[in-house]
């Protein structure tokens, strides 16, 4: 079985992944105490956003931070890029190694991979990442559209055969329509991968379902917002838990 942590990531109802997001130090810490009375599973370092991300050794006094405050939390690291919606855009060598580096700091739980990136690289990250028993996502998202039917299934089975341990895929809808061929592929690609967990989400007001329906859908983790939404459509922590026991329930 798949986890983060100590975090499963099973077929019964989703977990939530809390976001957080600082400039510094100093608002990485306040953001790990906001949650401290928070219900959550998994908090996912956005690393993106430390205005000093150009520096390892900023991150790392980023990553020895969050861990003083949340010693227990399953973290997933996280660096987006400008093209996937981050906050920076960084040469793909540079990109390669801060993930490779938070891996051999042994403070990550599991890292986030993005699929377009270069594939060689991807080998040679998942390969550490393996060696040091951190788990790989590795995600795509498109904040314009939603891709086909096919081309989602596509990239979520081509994420796993590259060998991730899960794939997650976000995008956006134009229309309900693109909702439902976000939660169908979602579907289809589970149903090849029963035991193998799966992340996707339509993002903004529009694909709001689809982050409370993993359970019925295939979708391992949902993601709500602590202060700062990272994505659009984000839930506030503290209402996914709720919303998820009522489809739940009603399913």
């Amino acid at each position: 079985m798949v986890k983060i942590g100590n975090v499963a990531l099973d077929n019964g109802m989703p977990k939530i992944c809390v976001p957080i997001v600082g400039r510094t130090v100093d608002e990485l810490v306040q953001e790990c105490q906001y949650l401290q009375d928070k219900i959550y599973d998994v908090v996912e370092l956005r690393i993106d956003f430390l205005k000093d991300v150009t520096s390892l050794d900023a991150i790392g006094e980023a990553l020895t931070a969050v861990r003083k405050e949340l010693p227990n939390s399953a973290l997933l690291y996280t660096f987006r890029t400008k093209e996937e919606g981050g906050e920076l855009e960084v040469p793909e060598d540079y990109y390669f190694e801060l993930i490779q580096y938070a891996i051999k700091t042994g403070k990550v739980d599991a890292i986030d991979l993005e699929y377009f990136r270069n594939r060689d690289k991807i080998a040679e990250t998942i390969k550490i990442a393996k060696e040091n028993g951190v788990t790989v996502v590795m995600s795509n998202h498109d904040f314009d559209k939603t891709p086909s039917y096919d081309e989602i299934s596509e990239r979520l089975i081509g994420m796993k055969k590259l060998g991730a341990d899960v794939a997650k895929l976000a995008c956006m809808p134009n229309s309900a329509k693109d909702v439902l061929t976000l939660l169908s592929a979602t579907e289809n690609v589970k149903s090849q991968y029963p035991n193998e967990p799966i992340i996707t989400m339509s993002m903004g007001k529009l694909g709001a379902i689809s982050r409370i329906s993993g359970e019925i859908f295939g979708s391992a983790l949902t993601f709500g917002s602590a202060k700062k939404a990272s994505a659009p459509g984000q839930l506030e922590v503290g209402s996914p838990r709720s919303s998820l026991k009522i489809t739940a329930s009603a399913a």
